[in-house]
């Protein structure tokens, strides 16, 4: 799933996909609607990528913990954002057991029960799209980046060296030229 795409508007509901961006803001979509808007760059946003949940120990990242959700409820809708605070809160528990319950507010986890929500119900909860990229070998890595190294090398070799043009020689105003040779009269 890829997050750093997805945003949350203030004071618009539901989640947005990043389209473009413009010189005075950004065209989104909504992903429920598919509708596409256009909002200011003063508009509050906050990328699901930068996100994270409070533990006792630690900050989840909002990806893992999307992970655990769907992971629990078999990757289909969970439950309404709108039951009770203690079922919000048993429901965190089960997902993330050592959130800290003084700075994981209700409200918090209402949020995160619709987002999980709303991103279900777009297609993006699935199996394949909590599966990261495999990062390459160390010894892939060290290949990799002799090539680039000896790519860069042929580059500077193969390019012809501009010639730099001369700078124009300033000439002295006639004023100029005037103070320098009285002055050197008076000395002489």
């Amino acid at each position: 799933m890829q997050l750093e795409k997805i945003i949350s508007i203030s004071g618009k509901p539901g989640l947005f996909t990043l389209v473009t961006q413009l010189r005075s803001g950004f065209i989104v979509e909504d992903i429920s609607t598919g509708k596409k808007a256009s909002i200011s760059n003063t508009s509050q946003v906050s990328l699901l990528d930068n996100i994270a949940i409070y533990t006792f120990d630690q900050e989840v990242p909002l990806f893992q913990v999307m992970k655990n959700i769907a992971e629990k409820f078999d990757y289909k809708e969970a439950i309404n954002h709108k039951s009770s605070e203690n079922e919000l809160k048993a429901f965190m528990s089960s997902v993330l057991p050592n959130y800290d319950v003084d700075r994981v507010y209700g409200s918090d986890i209402k949020k995160l029960v619709q987002w999980y929500n709303l991103l279900q119900k777009a297609g993006y909860i699935k199996p394949e799209a909590f599966v990261k990229a495999e990062e390459p070998a160390v010894e892939d890595t060290e290949i990799v980046e002799e090539k680039s190294v000896e790519k860069k090398a042929a580059a500077k070799k193969a390019a012809p060296k501009a010639e730099k043009p001369a700078a124009p020689k300033a000439k002295a105003s006639s004023s100029a030229k005037t103070t320098v040779k009285s002055t050197q009269r008076k000395q002489g």
